[in-house]
């Protein structure tokens, strides 16, 4: 996984997170909510892209997270690589009261795999649970489409709020998690390449892809968090 470089101080790290899904389906509001504290009950579909960056404390780390919007695009079929590029999370978003954008989640996923890196960390989310009495797509549908994909699971409602901030913070941990992992196996390598030289030891460097491997070993595929 591509992480996005370090900030100027080395305990701030940066990370870019794309919204993806149907127009709609609550994306903006999604991201007003978490970073704002708002909701726009009224909002229209805008064309451009949009970003906020929210702060977030993760084991004594500020970390950054710059949100993405596609702000309309998706219906236009515009949303460009430029988008995805550098992406090390998203949040795949459907309306639990329109079949049709869960239906849409594979397209967009294929879109997402495409465009971006392939581990990038991805959550379902099943937004708009207020509207309860018109839910059209079942929690357990979305939480057995996401067990199928490796993918994190949760079901929020922008309008009051819940599980919004639980299901940024689930993607940004996940990330500084998996960045953490890959920071002590390089720490490793390198304390085991200096014990050696301290010995008196060879030092048998492995080719540059052996190497790689080791260091970008996939991680094991999530498990489904719900609500």
């Amino acid at each position: 996984m591509a992480f996005v470089s370090e900030e100027e101080k080395t305990e701030d790290y940066l990370f870019k997170i794309v919204l993806v899904g149907d127009s709609a389906v609550g994306k903006s509001n999604l991201l007003a909510r978490f970073a704002r504290d708002e909701f726009y009950p009224n909002s229209k579909s805008t064309i451009g892209v949009e970003f906020q960056t929210q702060k977030m404390d993760i084991n004594g780390k500020e970390i950054k997270a710059q949100i993405w919007d596609t702000a309309g695009q998706e219906r236009f079929r515009a949303v460009t690589s430029a988008y995805y590029r550098g992406a090390v999370g998203a949040l795949l978003v459907y309306d639990i009261s329109r079949r049709q954008t869960f239906d849409s989640i594979g397209r967009w996923l294929n879109e997402l795999h495409t465009h971006s890196d392939m581990n990038v960390v991805t959550i379902l989310v099943g937004n708009k649970t207020d509207l309860k009495d018109a839910r059209e797509v079942p929690t357990a549908e979305g939480k057995a489409l996401a067990e199928a994909q490796g993918l994190f699971f949760m079901e929020t409602s922008a309008l009051d709020s819940s599980n919004v901030a639980a299901a940024f913070q689930t993607v940004v941990k996940e990330i500084y998690n998996i960045l953490s992992r890959k920071v002590m196996i390089t720490q490793e390598f390198k304390n085991k390449d200096a014990a050696a030289l301290g010995e008196g030891k060879t030092v048998v460097l492995q080719g540059e892809g052996n190497n790689k491997e080791a260091l970008d070993e996939e991680p094991k595929k999530f498990g489904c968090c719900s609500s």
